[in-house]
């Protein structure tokens, strides 16, 4: 399956909305039960973007989208603002075809581009493959939170795991720069 990468806009809502739903009613990397709206999913990208996080988009050659990927804030309280967790969600037709390594890689280019220094994940259902993903990526496990969520009938676990970005905590940042210029307390 042949695929481009590109930013994500607007006009991919639907489709982000429709992906995401599928992972909300029928997956466990979401803890959310109900999938949210159309308007919702777009609040929610507009809060990523105008914070600069990227927000990126794999699609077929006809332009539909297969899958995305974005960071995001890990928490909010300033001391924080050098760190990002990541997300990437896939249609089930795309699932298994080497697209979330590809988005992986690339949304770890961009964090380490815009000077984010360390790059989280959260993996809901403590899923074998999204941590097989992350672990081909860089990231190291740093702990199994158990019994965290409740959904399908079943208590899932959570996987936290973490991977440096750029020179990560060799050095000090400058925080009259971006992603220090984020959330200025």
């Amino acid at each position: 399956m042949s695929f481009l990468l590109r930013d994500a806009s607007q006009a991919d809502i639907p489709a982000i909305a429709e992906i995401y739903r599928d992972s909300v009613l029928n997956g466990v990397a979401s803890y959310e039960i109900v999938p949210p709206s159309e308007a919702e999913m777009a609040q929610r990208f507009s809060a990523i973007v105008t914070q600069r996080y990227p927000y990126i988009a794999a699609v077929d050659a006809d332009g539909g989208l297969l899958g995305y990927a974005y960071a995001s804030a890990f928490r909010t309280r300033p001391a924080y603002r050098w760190m990002v967790e990541d997300s990437i969600y896939l249609a089930p037709e795309a699932r298994g075809r080497g697209i979330a390594k590809v988005l992986m890689a690339e949304l770890i280019n961009r964090c380490t581009d815009l000077g984010f220094r360390q790059m989280t994940a959260v993996i809901g259902g403590a899923s074998p493959a999204s941590i097989a993903l992350h672990l081909k990526a860089g990231f190291v496990e740093v702990g199994l939170m158990r019994g965290t969520g409740y959904k399908h009938g079943r208590w899932l676990d959570t996987m936290l795991m973490q991977r440096a970005l750029g020179e990560g905590m060799a050095t000090d940042p400058d925080p009259s720069t971006y992603p220090g210029t984020l959330f200025a307390g």
